[in-house]
């Protein structure tokens, strides 16, 4: 991968079993990028914190901040660990985590966090930061899901709904997967546009299935230039989006998706089908922001 200068990788961390295997897949992240690893934890002691509006004296806020120290100098011992030689950055920022981390993404490459946090519950899915960054980060977010780290050589997977609205996602991921040295598979899903039951038997779904073929091969065409060296699959598929998103998931190393597809309402920062994905992928998932108009399936 070419070398990305000035800006850094930030791994938002808690101190959690999830956020260290978040900073060792961000520190092997930023050596491929060959930028420093910022790792960054928000200590929550603020004057609206709950706690923190009752007198419970300086010497217990200073305990806290020790811990949240701690949690800090581990996370990063643990990318030093993971990645020899990493330039390792620590920063510990007052503030509550999403609009922490949010601010560290307007300067950053890649913020990585994990699915859950301490403050989560057993068996949550989807951690509530990871949720709000995915709505409010200005950069790729990429949260480390899965209960095992995938295989190297396992391929990315990229949705792709066939408007420029997945060109942010596509360049995001044929650059891992050629930094990596793996395959992609482009993901297109379809749904029929007629539901009704006297309908849907005149419609011609290969001719249908054939037609989307091709506005995927025209979407990735440009790409498959840039990037000769990358061996691409092509799935078409009338499945719902995100339901062939998270198969998909279950032999990918990374599933990368935009915050927003076709056919969203305007505005909405993190649309249904990366929402699902978030929650149900059985590997990381990068949410690439979409900055131009346009709306989510």
């Amino acid at each position: 991968m070419e070398t990305h200068s000035g800006r850094t990788v930030v791994a938002g961390v808690d101190g959690s079993e999830t956020a260290l295997r978040a900073v060792r897949w961000a520190a092997a992240e930023a050596a491929r990028r060959r930028v420093p690893l910022r790792v960054v934890i928000a200590f929550e002691w603020t004057h609206n914190h709950p706690i923190g509006r009752v007198n419970l004296g300086a010497s217990y806020r200073e305990i806290m901040l020790n811990q949240a120290r701690r949690h800090l100098a581990d996370a990063a011992a643990a990318a030093e660990e993971a990645v020899g030689g990493l330039e390792v950055e620590q920063q510990l920022v007052v503030g509550y985590p999403i609009p922490v981390l949010a601010a560290e993404s307007e300067r950053a490459q890649l913020v990585v966090i994990g699915d859950r946090g301490l403050g989560g519950v057993s068996g949550l899915l989807l951690g509530s930061v990871a949720a709000g960054l995915g709505t409010h980060a200005k950069s790729p977010l990429v949260v480390v899901r899965g209960e095992q780290d995938p295989e190297p050589a396992a391929p990315i997977v990229v949705g792709v709904d066939g408007s420029p609205l997945s060109d942010p996602a596509l360049g995001f991921a044929y650059e891992a997967a050629a930094a990596r040295g793996v395959s992609l598979i482009a993901l297109h899903a379809w749904r029929d546009v007629v539901s009704e039951i006297d309908v849907a038997p005149l419609l011609d779904r290969d001719a249908i299935e054939s037609e989307e073929a091709e506005v995927l091969a025209e979407r990735l065409a440009g790409w498959g230039e840039k990037y000769p060296d990358v061996p691409v699959q092509r799935v078409v598929t009338r499945q719902r989006p995100a339901q062939a998103l998270v198969e998909q998931s279950r032999r990918a190393q990374l599933v990368v998706v935009g915050s927003r597809g076709r056919g969203a309402f305007a505005g909405l920062a993190l649309g249904s089908v990366s929402h699902a994905v978030l929650y149900r992928a059985h590997c990381p998932v990068a949410i690439v922001r979409v900055d131009a108009g346009g709306e989510d399936r």
